[in-house]
């Protein structure tokens, strides 16, 4: 078995900046979970993933959203920054719509994509120039680390998922662009003449995906909740239970109460006025956890 894996899922502007505040918490108590043998990087945990793998210090990551300038309460794109095309207020409304009609995750996954490209109309291109410039300034450093990092995405054309990394020829821009596109606030992303929306429609932390490693820590902005039906199986706790079958140690961070009310629920996720408050929440947590998950990672 391979050793440590971490798992970051999506959680929108203010989950980003959770998942940033629990790993500058941990670093800061002595407990460095950016050395990781594998990082998994699913919406907003793609971009925290490229984040935390770059030479920027999660100290100084953290210090980064503390000192933005608070903005407005208003809508944003599914990372951070403002939704780029046309509003998303009724994503949730057509997620819970599709989730509801569909018969299994595969199904879920090609209407959600077929969804997100009739939504999609000639503002595509502009859109998509806007989102990667979007992307690509949060990102320390643009290259792909030697470190093995996996962002999946899913493939709106046919349903299906894919896994990029550093030897799928994309660039770690445009994989971190395609997994935090909704399909909606911000659309189907172009690859290649691909196009492809959030990873999250996978499954939501694709923990599986660190199947073969023995130890996996996973934060997970939304607590391991999912909209999806639980016979799906594509809930962290069931894809939790296979990794432990297969004999890997699991461990999870779900924000705490404090950590809760920052980041607010549903769309209030996409609130840049909640990431200064969710960064220093998750810095609390992260290091009120050092201690206790010092043996499970060393």
């Amino acid at each position: 078995m391979s050793e440590r894996a971490l798992v970051l899922g999506g959680g929108g502007a203010s989950g980003n900046a959770w998942l940033i505040g629990v790993i500058a918490g941990l670093f800061d108590a002595g407990l460095d979970v950016t050395q990781a043998d594998l990082i998994i990087g699913t919406s907003a945990g793609s971009t925290a993933a490229a984040q935390i793998s770059s030479a920027t210090q999660p100290p100084e990551l953290l210090a980064n959203i503390l000192a933005a300038p608070q903005p407005r309460t208003g809508a944003v794109g599914p990372d951070r920054g403002p939704v780029p095309i046309g509003p998303a207020a009724n994503h949730m409304e057509i997620t819970s719509r599709i989730i509801g009609a569909a018969e299994d995750a595969a199904d879920m996954r090609r209407r959600m994509g077929a969804a997100a490209l009739e939504v999609d109309a000639a503002s595509h291109r502009s859109a998509q120039t806007q989102w990667r410039a979007t992307v690509a300034a949060r990102l320390p450093n643009q290259l792909w680390p030697q470190r093995r990092i996996l962002i999946p995405a899913v493939d709106a054309h046919t349903g299906e998922p894919v896994v990029f990394d550093r030897h799928s020829g994309v660039d770690l821009v445009d994989a971190v662009a395609a997994s935090t596109s909704n399909g909606f606030g911000v659309p189907p992303y172009s690859i290649g003449g691909r196009r492809y929306i959030n990873g999250g429609y996978r499954r939501n932390e694709n923990v599986d995906l660190a199947a073969g490693y023995a130890r996996v820590l996973v934060l997970s902005p939304f607590g391991g909740r999912s909209l999806h039906p639980l016979h799906w199986g594509t809930h962290l706790a069931a894809q939790a239970d296979e990794l432990r079958a297969r004999g890997s140690r699991v461990e999870t961070i779900f924000p705490d109460s404090d950590s809760q009310n920052a980041l607010g629920g549903g769309m209030k996720v996409m609130d840049l006025s909640r990431r200064r408050p969710s960064a220093q929440a998750g810095y609390n947590q992260g290091r009120a956890l050092a201690d206790q998950l010092t043996e499970f990672w060393r």
